[in-house]
């Protein structure tokens, strides 16, 4: 009973904490994706430019902390003139930088589809727009969704590092509930509970939609 006293006692204010979580989890998946998507048709693309600009953007974004960039966002980007709430510094450093790992997803799906594809898309006179809507990109979606379902767990993962930049996210109200009452083990208990739960809705979210985009598809990409 007492167990369960301290558990109801604590649980407000990880569920206030727990709500940042899911909306920085949210509009970073929104960013991330978008950022994906483009850059990783660009680096798909057979226009150098296009490819090079994507490249670097990848490349950077991969090979920069995650931590460190939140910090330059959050602290650096105001001696610039660029003031950003700690909700939405924390968007844009994990958005820019999951989204750097999303677009290579993005890319190698668009490649995995068979060539023959394109031929028989090229034979039935298909334009390039019908021919990317109607045949590459549904085959290629459908690829994308298991490593995207493991990149968004990554993305929720990573949004613990918020806390650092003062954002009252699940992990900042926990080490604020450790230290006023000391309840260390119960409280990281709860913490890791909470993001298993909500790693568990992405998980299921995922798999329910790969299955409905598999309806009804050759997932080989044999068929038209």
């Amino acid at each position: 009973m007492e167990l369960l006293k301290e558990i109801l006692q604590f649980s407000p204010l990880l569920l206030k904490g727990t709500w940042v979580t899911i909306q920085l989890t949210f509009f970073s998946i929104i960013l991330s994706v978008i950022l994906a998507v483009v850059f990783g048709v660009m680096r798909h693309s057979r226009n150098g430019t296009l490819n090079w600009i994507a490249a670097i953007y990848i490349d950077f974004f991969r090979g920069t902390p995650e931590l460190v960039l939140l910090y330059w966002i959050y602290f650096a980007l105001p001696f610039l003139g660029i003031t950003l709430s700690t909700l939405w510094a924390g968007v844009v450093g994990i958005g820019l930088n999951l989204g750097a790992y999303e677009a290579e997803v993005v890319r190698g799906s668009l490649a995995a589809v068979p060539r023959e594809q394109y031929m028989a898309a090229t034979a039935l006179n298909f334009t390039r727009w019908q021919t990317t809507s109607r045949i590459i990109l549904p085959q290629a979606i459908i690829r994308m969704v298991p490593p995207m379902g493991n990149l968004f767990i990554q993305l929720l993962k990573a949004t613990a590092l918020v806390s650092l930049i003062t954002l009252h996210d699940l992990t900042f109200d926990a080490q604020i509930l450790r230290s006023q009452t000391y309840k260390t083990v119960l409280i990281f208990t709860m913490t890791l509970v909470m993001y298993f739960i909500l790693a568990m809705f992405i998980t299921w979210g995922m798999r329910t939609l790969e299955r409905r985009l598999s309806r009804g598809r050759d997932y080989g990409g044999s068929q038209l």
